[in-house]
């Protein structure tokens, strides 16, 4: 009996809180939109980043789990600088090279390196124009080490790259973009005003290559060239080049990293006490670098949902205390009746959990459905995990509670006479 008496009273409550938020719209809607705003940005970016994160442990895993990254700077989260100042890694290391990437090639330890390079292009084909492109220029086996398939047509082979040819791989989007979804196979499309004959379209399963704190493919519109036509052609620099080594199977990740890390310094000329000026990085340390960066932004989009609570918390308060003011007379029956303080304050609780339950349930509703556009529109596999709906959920009850606190411990003082006499 008494918990069909608790339940009973807390079903009481939700109504209250329910006919409170249609008596005052105005001070509802306050509540209901912070906490609704707050519980967005955490469910929607917690969808987003946890997306982005299992996107690029699958890519990482593509292209075998020994294979690591060469950079000619570090790629640490803290090493960040604004691109001035001698704290900036980029003064402290130095561009790797072509010759540096053969000579690495050539190790007894080393099955594949693949020469990487990255920048922007504006693509025309026909009347259409897609601006800010990303163009990765890759070295002819960027196949073996990529997770992605090209289908229709083919890749580029090492002479087309030696000779810098003017051919392009697109993906599936920019082929969208430019012919509508039709793919513009063995036909000429405009990059940065050169033409060059598209070979073949990339279709996206998974990607390591490339540099650090990209998003992964599939995020935007791509296409891929021949790393010397790069060069030649775009004006590339080489400044920016990175590597991606896949050790032999009769070697270890550790033997691998060892001989690549001598050589370099040996290439260098850095004695034993000499800092290295490159990053050697494997894909746990990458995914590490990716899980850091992500982990700070989510942090800061945690201090602005903590706003938006706050900001609902403030309305419950002025909600509540009206309604408390509104039903005094009320109070004083049911205390007259028996009720106990215990009673009435828990039945206000319940009323301001209500309260900013209604605004969580908005602002899931609203964040489920950015990650099922996100995860529709950009080939990040964004998903609202279970976790985040209980945290949503709890934070938003417990503010409630918390700001609730206040009204509920006032309407449970009032004494029956007092209650009574309210005009």
């Amino acid at each position: 009996m008494p918990r069909l008496t608790g339940i009973v009273s807390t079903l009481e409550g939700v109504g209250m809180a329910l006919e409170a938020m249609r008596a005052n719209k105005v001070r509802a809607a306050t509540t209901t939109v912070g906490v609704a705003l707050a519980v967005f940005v955490v469910v929607s970016m917690s969808a987003a980043i946890h997306g982005i994160s299992k996107s690029v442990a699958r890519d990482l895993a593509s292209a075998g789990p020994a294979s690591f990254y060469v950079s000619g700077v570090s790629l640490a989260v803290g090493d960040a600088c604004a691109g001035i100042g001698e704290t900036c890694p980029r003064h402290h290391g130095a561009p790797l090279t072509m010759q540096e990437a053969a000579a690495i090639a050539r190790l007894e330890s080393i099955e594949v390196v693949t020469s990487h390079l990255a920048t922007m292009a504006t693509f025309t084909y026909e009347n259409r124009v897609s601006r800010r492109v990303r163009v990765d220029a890759f070295s002819a086996n960027w196949v073996e080490l990529d997770g992605g398939e090209i289908y229709p047509g083919r890749s580029f082979t090492a002479a087309e790259n030696d000779s810098g040819a003017r051919v392009v791989i697109v993906d599936e989007r920019l082929a969208q973009g430019l012919s509508g979804g039709v793919a513009p196979l063995r036909r000429s499309v405009e990059v940065n005003g050169l033409p060059f004959d598209v070979i073949g379209v990339y279709r996206y399963n998974a990607r390591f290559l490339g540099k650090p704190g990209s998003l992964p493919a599939g995020s935007a519109p791509k296409a891929i060239i021949p790393l010397e036509t790069a060069r030649r052609d775009l004006g590339t620099s080489l400044r920016s080049l990175d590597l991606t080594v896949r050790p032999r199977a009769t070697a270890s990740q550790a033997e691998a990293i060892h001989d690549v890390t001598a050589l370099l310094r040996a290439h260098r000329g850095l004695g034993p006490a000499g800092e290295n000026n490159f990053a050697v990085v494997t894909s746990d340390r990458l995914l590490e670098v990716y899980n850091g960066f992500f982990g700070v932004f989510f942090l800061i989009m945690l201090a602005l949902s903590a706003v938006g609570l706050v900001a609902g918390g403030v309305g419950v308060v002025a909600l509540m205390m009206s309604s408390v003011t509104e039903r005094s007379r009320e109070i004083g029956v049911r205390k007259a009746l028996g009720a106990t303080n215990r009673i009435i304050l828990g039945q206000f609780l319940v009323e301001a959990a209500t309260l900013t339950l209604v605004g969580a349930l908005l602002g899931l509703a609203a964040g489920g459905l950015t990650a099922t556009v996100v995860d529709r529109f950009t080939g990040i596999p964004a998903s609202v995990r279970p976790g985040a709906i209980v945290a949503a959920l709890l934070a938003s009850a417990l503010t409630g509670i918390l700001f609730g606190l206040l009204p509920a411990t006032r309407a449970a003082r009032l004494t029956p006479i007092d209650a009574l006499r309210y005009e």
